[in-house]
Formats: C-alpha cells, sequence, structure tokens
C-alpha cells in the first residue's frame, strides 16, 4: 500500500471517528469496534489502527470541550440513573394491622465528571418522601428513595443523593487506591442486614484494591461518617469502620469470597429519635433499646461496636434451562456481634441465589434467612423493608399500630428479578417476618412493653428502568 493511500485512508477514518466524538462517548465506543473489525479483515494494519486511536482521542477531546466550554483538564462524562415503579403489601394476623397497599415510584438521576489525573466529581439527584414533620420536614428519608402516590396529585420532594469528589493517586501493577469525600454511595460491601440499599453516608472514605495473581485479589474499604452535628455539645455522633475482603477465582467454575470488618458509633446516646422529629436525628426504623429518661430519653441504651464477618461460595454451570449465558449458583452467609451491648447483640443471616440478573434474558431467584437480634446494630441503619408489626408505641418513639423495618426481627426473604432487556427488569419480594423478643425494649428505668402476635408479610412488585 503506497504512502499516499494509506495517507487518505487515515484521514478518512480520522474524519468519520471525529463526527461520531461529537456524539456521546457511547458512538466513540463504536468507532472502536470499527477499527478492530478494519483490522481483522486486514484494511488496517495495528500501526494504523493506532494512530487513529490517538487522532479520534485527540478530536473527541477537542470537540468535548468545545460542545461543553469546559476546561481542558475534563476528559469526559457519564451520566446514569433509573426509574422504578412499586406495588407494595403489607398484612398480618393480628387485628390491630390494617391490611393495606400502596404505589409507589423512585427516580434517580445522576452525572459523574473524570478530569485528568484520575480525579473525579460527581452529583445524583433522587426522589424521596420527607422523613417527618416538624423541623426535619423538608429532608428526604435516608433508608427511601420511594414517594408515595398519595394527596391529590402534591408535587414530590428531589433530594441531593449523592454530591462528592473522588481521588485515585495510585491505579497501576495490581495497586489501586481511591479517597472519597462528600455524601457518597456506601463504600461497605455489608449486607442489607448491616446496612440499607438506599443509604448514602456523608464523610470520608478509603478504598484500595491488590490484584495479587489470576486467581487472589485483596480489598479494603475504611471510613468515617457524621451522623449528627450538635449545637450545644462537643460530643458529635460519628460511625467509623474498616472492612478487608479476599475474593478468589479458582479456575471457571469456582469462586470464593471472605470478608471481616468491624464498625463503631461515637456518642449514640446523641441520637435521640422521634417519630415527630423534635428530637435529634430521624426515627425511622425500630427495634433497639432506648433509654427511657430525660435528657436521652429514646437514644439508644447500648454502645454499637460490631464485629461483623461474611463468606461465600459460586459454581457456574455453563448453560441453564431459560437462562442466557453461564449460569452461577451462589452460597452465602453473614454473622455479626456487637461487645457494645450486654446481651441480644447477636445477627445471621443464610442464604442461596441462582442465577444473576442484568442482562437481557437472565435471572435470579433467591432464597434469605435472617436473624437479628435487638442491639446487634443500630436499628436506623438496616434495611427499611425487613420488618415486623409493632402493636404498641416505643418508649420515647415510634408509633402505635405500625409496620416498621426493624433490628430484633427473625424470618425469610425470597426475591425473584428478570431481566427483560439490557434495560427493563421486573421482580417480585417478599418478607416473612416475627420479633424476637416480646419484651422489645429490655427493662431501661423500668418500662416494659410486649408485643402481641406481631408476625407480618411485606410484599413488593417491581418494574425497573435503568441507564
Amino acid at each position: 500500500m503506497t504512502k499516499s493511500k494509506t495517507t487518505t485512508k487515515l484521514a478518512f477514518f480520522a474524519g468519520a471517528t471525529a463526527l461520531a466524538a461529537l456524539a456521546p462517548r457511547a458512538q466513540a465506543q463504536s468507532s472502536d469496534a470499527l477499527i478492530d473489525k478494519l483490522v481483522d479483515k486486514g484494511i488496517l494494519t495495528a500501526n494504523e489502527a493506532k494512530d487513529l486511536r490517538d487522532e479520534a482521542d485527540k478530536n473527541f477531546n477537542t470537540a468535548f470541550q468545545a460542545k461543553t466550554g469546559m476546561p481542558d483538564w475534563v476528559t469526559g462524562y457519564k451520566i446514569n440513573g433509573d426509574v422504578r415503579g412499586r406495588f407494595e403489601q403489607f398484612s398480618g394476623d393480628n387485628a390491630a394491622l390494617t391490611d393495606r397497599a400502596r404505589l409507589r415510584y423512585r427516580v434517580r438521576f445522576g452525572v459523574a465528571v473524570n478530569m485528568l489525573d484520575n480525579v473525579e466529581a460527581g452529583l445524583r439527584l433522587s426522589s424521596a418522601d420527607s422523613k417527618g414533620v416538624g423541623s426535619q420536614a423538608s429532608a428526604g428519608n435516608s433508608v427511601s428513595g420511594n414517594s408515595t402516590m398519595q394527596d391529590n396529585f402534591t408535587k414530590k420532594g428531589i433530594y441531593v443523593d449523592a454530591a462528592y469528589g473522588k481521588w485515585t493517586p495510585i491505579n497501576a501493577a495490581g495497586w489501586m487506591l481511591s479517597t472519597t469525600v462528600g455524601k457518597m454511595d456506601n463504600p461497605f460491601v455489608f449486607t442489607p442486614m448491616v446496612f440499607d440499599p438506599d443509604i448514602t453516608p456523608e464523610g470520608a472514605a478509603l478504598q484500595g484494591n491488590y490484584i495479587i495473581n489470576d486467581v487472589h485479589s485483596l480489598a479494603f474499604n475504611g471510613g468515617a461518617f457524621v451522623l449528627d452535628e450538635e449545637q450545644y455539645s462537643t460530643h458529635d455522633p460519628f460511625m467509623y469502620g474498616g472492612q478487608f475482603l479476599w475474593n478468589a477465582k479458582w479456575n471457571d467454575r469456582w469462586s470464593s469470597s471472605l470478608g471481616l470488618g468491624a464498625l463503631a458509633i461515637v456518642s449514640p446516646e446523641q441520637l435521640i429519635s422521634k417519630t415527630d422529629n423534635s428530637g435529634a436525628v430521624p426515627y425511622i426504623n425500630q427495634g433497639n433499646t432506648r433509654i427511657n429518661l430525660a435528657p436521652y430519653l429514646g437514644a439508644p441504651a447500648y454502645n454499637f461496636t460490631p464485629v461483623i464477618a461474611d463468606a461465600s461460595v459460586t459454581y457456574t454451570l455453563t448453560s441453564f434451562p431459560l437462562y442466557n449465558g453461564a449460569f452461577p449458583l451462589k452460597l452465602a452467609g453473614e454473622a455479626m456481634n456487637n461487645p457494645g451491648a450486654p446481651k441480644n447483640n447477636n445477627g445471621y443471616w443464610v442464604g442461596v441465589t441462582f442465577g444473576k440478573s442484568g442482562t437481557r434474558k437472565t435471572w435470579d431467584l433467591s432464597y434469605r434467612y435472617e436473624y437479628l437480634e435487638a442491639d446487634a446494630w443500630y436499628d436506623q441503619m438496616v434495611d427499611d423493608d425487613n420488618g415486623a408489626f409493632y402493636q404498641n408505641a416505643a418508649p420515647g418513639g415510634g408509633s402505635a399500630n405500625t409496620y416498621y423495618g426493624s433490628t430484633n426481627v427473625k424470618g425469610h426473604l425470597v426475591k425473584f428479578t428478570y431481566s427483560i432487556t439490557d434495560s427493563l427488569s421486573i421482580s417480585t419480594t417478599c418478607f416473612i417476618n416475627d420479633l424476637i423478643n416480646q419484651n422489645l425494649y429490655g427493662k431501661p428505668a423500668g418500662a416494659v412493653v410486649t408485643e402481641p402476635n406481631n408476625s407480618a408479610m411485606h410484599f413488593m412488585a417491581d418494574l425497573m428502568w435503568k441507564f
């Protein structure tokens, strides 16, 4: 091939790629696929393909800066989000529990901007119902992004779900180290027994990863987060934590994971909770033993310093009926002990998952049994969908005749999800639970509350669009 023909060909494809660069990054990725195909067919050499990609990257950055007006240190952006519609039902045997159904939706929209030197900044907005009344009525629910369809078509609230800056100073030779500051996705990979999936903590996190070889890798997650700011006290409640993970892919069939972590809450007596939000923090979940005397009425009675261990083993079949692709079978569990409480301080779950949804014509079916005692962990952090019926009001907080997400709960979870397309999925979830201890709150200052017939079923059907 002559030099002039090569130059002409490169100019032609560079021009085409430059046009693609004027669109979002997804079209630039399509140009990469086209270049690869031309190399496979012998139309381009490897060196020509490299020159073309270099030119395409240069043209993309130039076009991106011209279209957005962003400075030259901004290298790209990513827009993402999802919309979920939900049917939800509560039922139980207690006549005081009114069987009820409600329709809800959740919408999230986010953007992450990438910059030179492995720097990222992000913002995500989410719908949510207000967490209560009084001085905190304008703030969104910390453990749910759902908005309930009600109140004569009233406009619903949109809240800041995440707002963060991230820097990854090390990302080479198998090592990765990053730090994040702000309101962020949870850096810990504990399950909903420990953290509700919708929680986005506020503070600072440090995450690291090391790939030892093709089989083994290690990961570390750490963080320090603010729970509340006290105007008249220097004892602000904070949460600290660290987690180590060992992941192994033994071969194409077998993989495993083993994790160990610890959390701690400083000054839990400042976490005074009431349903009317006249206390320091909102009261959304329930279950902890709480103080029944002023000045800390409604605050947790014990410290929280839990140690948490988890493990999983996955075996992957090459195929399975009515499933698109390799089919994983996963057995997993998690256990927790809180030495900060003298009793009712343990929790665990065990479960199995068949398949993995997320791409077109894939699905998963999972079962889990959970046993979470009252003071194993701070009740405001756990999954708000997993709870039981409370006929009585809690000392210092809580409402009577209400279903609460909860510690002090035991029961079953069954969930099925099917991905109709890569972006659209449907799922059903069912919790069937009872309270562990009928004397809910121990005996702080002589308070005794006994719960009769507290079993309940919580069923949800979701339709999810993601982009």
